[in-house]
């Protein structure tokens, strides 16, 4: 309890963090609607977050060598309090699409900066709790960020200014923390080529992963808006995507570690498929039936990333492990920076359901690519421990790794 304690100031900088940046996605969303947005515009301030996303993680650790970490975060956190600020002096899709890329970089920013604060102090012995600790912190503050626009009115100032509170207020804890700053963490080289030479599958599955997240995080505003629901039960349909995913770490992991790996894909993308399937044949109907399939698609889509660096890092030597995970985190920003343009797009022209159709086609193309991988070389004996792995910054590796198991 007193090493949470400590780290109390890191925690609630998260968790009021968390409570702006989840929310804005949504809430662009309902506004972009209401404003008179098309499908493919809303879709447009989706992958602009991602692209400000990639931005952040890259420059986060570069900043920080330069200013420290108090500073860095404090930038960051600025852009995101500036970039929901200034929505409602302009309503237009092109400008409001710049703003989110500095939501995009405040996230990664700001997480990586904490995570860099958490890996300074963290030991062998306390790294579970403390890692523990920040998941239920993230995922819980995540979860509740959706369920704001079940009172943030859409297209307001009074909502953007909610917003822009909680990414100030969120520098106070870490930058009034009397605990010392870390030393100035070396920034991670990226080499993605070299990441799917080693393990195509492991490449193909975080960007796949990305691509499902971010459409459905980004996008699924828009559906629930076609498929009749009111903004509390979008809100309610988007953090059960996130609580499935969530509950769905441990048994996945369990099975992940007993069987080969991209058996456990190839089931996982399966159930995707079906569950995928059915959200989009889902045009109307009680929403108990869409937080039920809601969570069953959280559940079968989410470990996909995790279990894919798994399986990379089956095939990584030890001294590479942490430059390859930061590479799978910028391959899943790939995925993640196109696909909410592109479902936006589908939804436009072909309906709601077309995000779903192509979250399905995307995950028919997993299985086959798994299947053709099984053909083509076989699987690891000695390998590497599953973990929940998340996807906030390019310096995450650094935080999970464990002596003898990385």
């Amino acid at each position: 309890m007193r090493l949470l304690i400590s780290f109390a100031a890191l925690l609630i900088s998260i968790t009021l963090l968390q409570l702006s940046s989840g929310a804005i996605g949504p809430l662009d969303a309902l506004s972009g609607i209401k404003s008179g947005f098309s499908t493919t515009m809303i879709g447009l301030l989706g992958s602009a977050h991602f692209l400000g996303f990639f931005l952040g993680c890259w420059w986060a650790p570069r900043l920080v060598g330069n200013v420290g970490h108090s500073r860095t975060f404090s930038v960051f956190a600025a852009m995101g309090a500036i970039g929901a600020l200034a929505h409602p002096i302009y309503i237009e899709p092109w400008f409001w699409a710049c703003l989110r890329v500095l939501s995009g970089m405040c996230v990664a920013g700001c997480y990586t900066v904490i995570e860099a604060w958490f890996q300074s102090k963290v030991t062998n012995g306390t790294r579970g709790r403390v890692l523990g600790a920040y998941r239920v912190v993230d995922i819980g503050a995540s979860a509740l960020a959706q369920t704001m626009i079940a009172f943030l009115e859409p297209a307001a100032y009074m909502s953007y200014n909610i917003l822009a509170i909680m990414a100030c207020a969120c520098i106070f804890p870490l930058t009034l923390t009397a605990n010392q700053e870390p030393v100035v963490p070396k920034a991670p080289r990226l080499h993605p080529i070299r990441t799917a030479i080693t393990s195509p599958l492991g490449a193909a599955g975080v960007m796949i992963a990305g691509v499902t997240s971010s459409s459905f995080r980004m996008v699924g505003p828009v559906y629930g808006v076609e498929v009749g629901l009111t903004p509390s039960q979008i809100g309610g349909f988007l953090a059960t995507v996130l609580i499935g995913g969530a509950v769905a770490q441990f048994p996945a992991g369990a099975l992940a570690d007993k069987y080969d790996r991209r058996w456990v894909l190839i089931w996982l993308s399966v159930a995707s498929i079906v569950i995928s399937g059915l959200l989009g044949m889902t045009s109307a109907g009680s929403p108990l039936t869409l937080y039920v399939f809601a969570f069953l698609f959280g559940a079968s889509t989410f470990p996909i990333f995790s279990v894919s660096a798994a399986h990379a890092n089956d095939f990584a030597p030890l001294e590479t492990r942490v430059e390859l995970n930061a590479s799978l985190m910028f391959l899943y920003g790939v995925g993640a920076i196109f696909s909410p343009l592109v479902t936006s797009s589908l939804i436009q022209a072909f309906g709601p359901g077309a995000l779903f159709y192509f979250l399905s086609a995307a995950h028919v193309v997993m299985v086959f690519f798994s299947v053709s991988r099984m053909l083509a070389r076989p699987s690891r004996k000695d390998r590497t421990k599953y973990r929940y792995l998340p996807r906030t910054s390019f310096t995450i590796s650094k935080l999970i790794k464990r002596k003898n198991l990385d």
